[in-house]
């Protein structure tokens, strides 16, 4: 099978490092991708938001499967463009997406089917956003109802702040307060099967403690030792396959990745967003861990035979990923800056710790240099969070970045107990 990867980031580098691995996969293009990827797969260059330039590239490229990482081309309308060429695509169609793109329409369906959510207001004037930041109090949630790259979200107690970022939106979505611990997780799901995966925590915020703004991820591990052993089918039952069955009843069918992100709360699970692809960071730890070959259960998805399917197998490790941010993350990072010891992993660190590229590119003389905010993913295994953990940060030591940032309690109180 010929597979192309669309995207550049981290979760690409993770979803090509697994293809890579699958004897099934003869040959793997990743577009635009990154300097990482670059050693795994064949790079082209595209406007990964082009649905018509991706489907000439699969075309010409003779692709079996395309893989549509980001979620800003799945709400574009990529796969789409890629399913009329008849080439299978693995990623929802643009309506579909619309769960991620619109928090406003998440909220619809879930509301629709019943699953389990915080309670919200959608608000587009002044005079209703303040009406909502009454109603609900401290501590404030306030969501861009639209795409913000994983940074539209304030969480605050200052009100001033939260109602200074819900102006900056055409239209907000504020909620309810959902306390308890984080818990992402992902479902494949080809409209009518879901097959959900095992469950990770990633860390949204910038500094140790959870303190500092909010990011994309700073890290993530799995499994989750303190979780319930039941939460996987609770959430299949009670939140993913009726969001699917509701999609489909509306004519919206929703093929691809189904991302959850959950609060386990008093009142048990509730839904704080989905998300219409893998999640970043949380996919490198999950695929860290997933036998089965990816390629095979991707492909099944997007041609509509997720039921044939096997159960997926799972190895027994733990693993944990670190991310590498550069200076000044979240705000504007800095960029250009030579990254060290990518060498020194690979040959001391390897197999059980390995880095995945995101915001990563190669200088004019063949030097990897930092190219976005979060620049790497430092991800390790081990036969338990303790261990998963130290090999990750041992390998993280050996890299030097400028100014880099990164935290230093991911998966801690986990591996603690």
């Amino acid at each position: 099978m010929k597979v192309l990867v669309i995207g550049g980031g981290a979760r690409e580098h993770a979803l090509c490092r697994s293809l890579s691995l699958d004897p099934e996969v003869t040959a793997l293009h990743c577009a635009p991708g990154n300097a990482g990827i670059a050693e795994v797969a064949e790079l082209h260059p595209v406007d990964a938001l082009d649905g018509a330039a991706v489907a000439a590239l699969a075309t010409a490229l003779e692709a079996g499967l395309v893989i549509v990482g980001p979620e800003a081309p799945l709400v574009a309308g990529v796969a789409d463009a890629v399913r009329a060429v008849g080439i299978p695509c693995f990623g929802p169609s643009r309506e579909a997406a619309e769960l991620e793109g619109s928090k406003a329409f998440a909220k619809d369906v879930m509301a629709a089917a019943n699953v389990p959510t915080a309670r919200s207001y959608v608000c587009t004037t002044p005079q209703q956003i303040d009406d909502a930041l009454d109603a609900f109090g401290a501590p404030y949630v306030v969501k861009d109802d639209g795409l913000a790259a994983g940074k539209g979200v304030v969480v605050t107690d200052d009100l001033a702040a939260a109602r200074a970022h819900a102006l900056t939106c055409d239209r907000v979505v504020i909620e309810e307060f959902l306390d308890g611990p984080e818990v992402s997780l992902f479902a494949i799901t080809d409209g009518v099967t879901v097959l959900p995966l095992q469950p990770a925590q990633d860390f949204k915020r910038a500094l140790d403690n959870d303190e500092g703004p909010n990011t994309g991820g700073m890290g993530a591990y799995s499994p989750l030792p303190w979780a319930d052993p039941k939460l996987v089918d609770e959430v299949l039952e009670t939140v993913l396959q009726p969001t699917v069955d509701e999609l489909r009843r509306r004519g919206t069918s929703f093929s691809g990745l189904l991302y959850a992100g959950l609060a386990i709360t008093g009142r048990g699970v509730r839904v704080i967003e989905f998300n219409a692809r893998f999640g970043d960071p949380e996919t490198q730890v999950v695929l860290a861990r997933l036998r089965t070959p990816l390629a095979g259960v991707l492909l099944a998805a997007a041609e509509g035979n997720l039921a044939a399917l096997p159960p997926l197998t799972w190895r027994d490790d733990a693993a944990v990923t670190v991310v590498v941010a550069s200076h000044n993350y979240p705000d504007t990072p800095r960029t250009g800056d030579p990254i060290e010891g990518l060498a020194d992993v690979a040959a001391q660190d390897a197999p059980d710790a390995y880095v995945l590229h995101a915001g990563t590119r190669l200088d004019d003389g063949g030097t990897v240099v930092s190219a976005g905010g979060r620049v790497l993913s430092v991800t390790a295994t081990g036969k338990d969070l303790t261990q998963a953990r130290e090999r990750a940060y041992t390998a993280l030591g050996r890299i030097g970045l400028a100014g880099s940032q990164h935290r230093t309690d991911i998966a801690r109180v986990a591996a603690e107990g």
